[in-house]
């Protein structure tokens, strides 16, 4: 077994192995930072391609902002200067000189971008202005690091948007929601809910915040995205004011939005196995290894000339495909690494298939083995790595809905997230001092209400009538 502790009992530990065995991340020098691997950093790029591919659809454009905030601006909207300054990573000099104002690196951009939105816009005919940028984000977190997770620099995508009214910018806050919704389960496999967050767990400075939530193996949360509609205060702190069709001025509606690498660690997290990684295959760098078997030069020769065309064969499906000719390893040796590094499917050609024109077929999500004939590999290998993606959604989905569950009352809701951890469904009375309550009782925040929030029964701290039903859950 390649890695040595098990994911069911030593989740923690099996997380940071496999990892870093799988060759997806290595430590930095510096504390709480790590390296993205290339492995890892292709599945980013493949992401990237997926969410670009929605924002211009919809003409959002990609652009780059500075990464130095001077702390005056993060100080106009205290509010939200309020919610990051815990996290702040600080410039204080240049060279040998002080600065005569303090730098903030980048913890969210909303203020450097909003000083140049209100340059940028003049007039209705401005509106809508949509950027977007990939980049990196510091925040001096204290708590528990994870890789992927929870790290001090992490890189994401972060989309700002104006518009010249309010339902304008509320429906970019639920297309945006959409597009990670698809990403998420369409193509990294992991299965979401949808919702608002309590006024407690919204972005600083936001009118409302919406959400996608998932859950992990271990029974926490994890925040897998974020839509936020900023309404018009921070138009109103950096003047970002358009002349209407009347030639009134008016406050720009802004909307933000953004996802970033922790969606890498949630899927390593949720699909891999006690082998190692585990990856759908849409997103996956490589989805076929072949594994040429002989014991005979000549053999030898025969079964890498099978292995050539039949990779031909599968890279004119656009499938990404490698042979694994190393001499001085096993095939035992190979397969096991391969499975660590969760190759989709691995294709193994020896004496037997050469002598029936086949290929041994083994699927990395299930271990189930198949012999195909070559002159149907093709487009069975389409159709297996169709059902590889499919089944692991479903796995997850079924995690989730079988770790999801009701409480009447505290002392249920308490001894669920004791027991079962995962999502708790109870009604909450809206009353702030109720939720605080729960979160310094049991760690748990309320993580979403659903859209089609249809409250009944009684808040399950105080029993007064409920506004909302609250999914609380302990989250990373």
């Amino acid at each position: 077994m390649p890695l040595k502790h098990p994911k069911a009992k030593e989740f923690a530990e099996w997380y940071i192995e496999l990892v870093e065995k799988a060759e997806l991340m290595d430590y930095s020098p510096i504390q709480g930072c790590m390296t993205i691997r290339p492995r890892a950093y292709g599945i980013w790029e493949k992401y990237q391609d997926i969410i670009n591919a929605r924002m211009k659809s919809d003409s959002v454009q990609n652009a780059y902002f500075p990464m130095f905030i001077p702390e005056s601006f993060l100080k106009k909207e205290a509010e939200h200067f309020e919610g990051f300054a815990p996290e702040v990573a600080w410039v204080t000099h240049g060279g040998n000189e002080e600065l005569a104002e303090k730098l903030a690196l980048r913890p969210t951009s909303e203020t450097i971008m909003y000083h140049m939105f209100a340059k940028w816009i003049q007039s209705h005919r401005d509106l809508p202005l949509k950027v977007n940028q990939w980049c990196n984000v510091i925040r001096w977190d204290t708590k528990t690091l994870k890789p992927f997770l929870r790290t001090r620099e992490f890189l994401w995508q972060e989309g700002h948007t104006a518009h010249s009214t309010e339902k304008e910018a509320e429906e970019m806050v639920l297309r945006a929601l959409s597009w990670y919704r698809e990403a998420c389960e369409q193509y990294l496999a992991i299965p979401v809910m949808l919702g608002k967050k309590s006024k407690g767990e919204t972005f600083p400075g936001a009118k409302y915040t919406t959400t996608v939530e998932t859950l992990m193996p271990d029974g926490k949360a994890l925040q897998a995205g974020t839509s936020h509609l900023l309404g018009q205060s921070f138009a109103k702190m950096f003047n970002v004011t358009f002349k209407d069709q009347n030639e009134k001025d008016q406050f720009a509606w802004q909307t933000s939005w953004g996802t970033s690498t922790r969606l890498l660690g949630a899927m390593f997290m949720l699909h891999s196995d006690d082998k190692g990684l585990v990856l759908p295959p849409k997103v996956a760098p490589l989805h076929v290894v072949i594994v040429p078997i002989a014991k005979k030069d000549d053999e030898s020769a025969m079964a890498l000339q099978a292995a050539e065309r039949v990779k031909k064969s599968l890279e004119e499906q656009g499938l990404h495909v490698h042979i694994d000719n190393r001499k001085e390893r096993t095939p035992g040796y190979k397969f096991n690494d391969w499975e660590l590094k969760g190759v989709p499917l691995r294709m193994e050609i020896g004496f037997k298939e050469l002598s029936e024109r086949s290929v041994t077929v083994a699927r990395r999500d299930t271990g189930e083995k198949d012999v195909i004939p070559e002159d149907k590999l093709a487009l069975k290998t389409v159709a297996i790595l169709d059902a590889i993606q499919k089944n692991l959604l479903e796995k997850a989905r079924q995690f989730m809905n079988a770790n999801t569950a009701p409480a009447k009352n505290f002392g249920q809701l308490k001894k669920t997230l004791e027991d079962m951890r995962g999502f708790v469904v109870s009604g909450w009375c809206g009353d702030p001092r109720c939720e605080q309550a729960i979160k310094e009782d049991t760690g748990a925040t309320i993580r979403l209400i659903p859209f089609n929030d249809e409250p009944s029964g009684v808040c399950v701290m105080c029993d007064r009538d409920s506004k909302h039903t609250a999914y609380f859950a302990r989250a990373y």
